[in-house]
C-alpha cells in the first residue's frame, strides 16, 4: 500500500513539473530596475539577412520615464530600433533613435500590430529557425543594459498579415 501511495505522489509531482515547464516555456520575462521586458520573440526569418524582434511589452513600473536607446546581438551585424505605422493598407516602418517608455505604463512591441515598435536585426549571420534562441542586449538611458533571451517562434494565425515597406 505504501508503494502505491509513493507511486501516485511521484506521478502527481511529474504532472505538476510538466505543467510548470509548459507554462514557463511560452512566457518569459526579464527585469532591470523598474523595467520588465515581457516575452522577447522573433518569427522565423523569411529573408536571409534581416529579421524582427518583438516583445509582448516593455513595462515601466517606475515613477520616471526611461528610453530604449539601442540594442545589439551576436547574431547580427547591427540592431536598429523601428517604429511601425499603417499608411493606407500598408504597414510601414522607420528607424528611430530611441523609444520612450513613459512612467507607469506599458509600450507595445507586438508583431504585425500598427503603431508599435520592434528591433530590426540587420546582417543576420544565419537564418532564424523556429525553436532557436539567441541573446539580445538592450540599452536603456536610465536603467542601463540587460541581456534577454529571444525565442524564435512562428506567429499565431492572423498576426503579421500586413505588407511591410521601409
Amino acid at each position: 500500500m505504501q508503494t502505491l501511495a509513493n507511486q501516485i505522489r511521484l506521478i502527481v509531482l511529474l504532472v505538476l513539473a510538466h505543467f510548470f515547464f509548459v507554462m514557463t516555456a511560452h512566457a518569459h520575462g526579464f527585469s532591470i530596475g523598474q523595467l520588465r521586458i515581457e516575452h522577447p520573440y522573433a518569427p522565423p526569418s523569411k529573408h536571409p539577412t534581416v529579421a524582427g524582434v518583438f516583445f509582448k511589452s516593455i513595462d515601466n513600473k517606475g515613477r520616471d520615464a526611461d528610453e530604449l536607446t539601442g540594442a545589439s546581438s551576436p547574431i547580427a551585424q547591427t540592431v536598429e530600433l523601428h517604429q511601425m505605422h499603417m499608411q493606407g493598407d500598408v504597414m510601414r516602418m522607420r528607424a528611430v533613435p530611441a523609444i520612450v517608455l513613459p512612467a507607469n505604463s506599458s509600450v507595445s512591441f507586438k508583431h504585425g500590430q500598427p503603431d508599435t515598435f520592434h528591433l530590426m536585426l540587420i546582417g543576420l549571420k544565419q537564418p532564424l529557425i523556429d525553436g532557436d534562441r539567441f541573446p539580445v542586449t538592450l540599452q536603456f538611458k536610465r536603467a542601463g543594459e540587460v541581456e534577454v533571451m529571444v525565442w524564435v517562434q512562428s506567429p499565431k494565425e492572423g498576426a503579421g498579415s500586413h505588407s511591410h515597406k521601409h
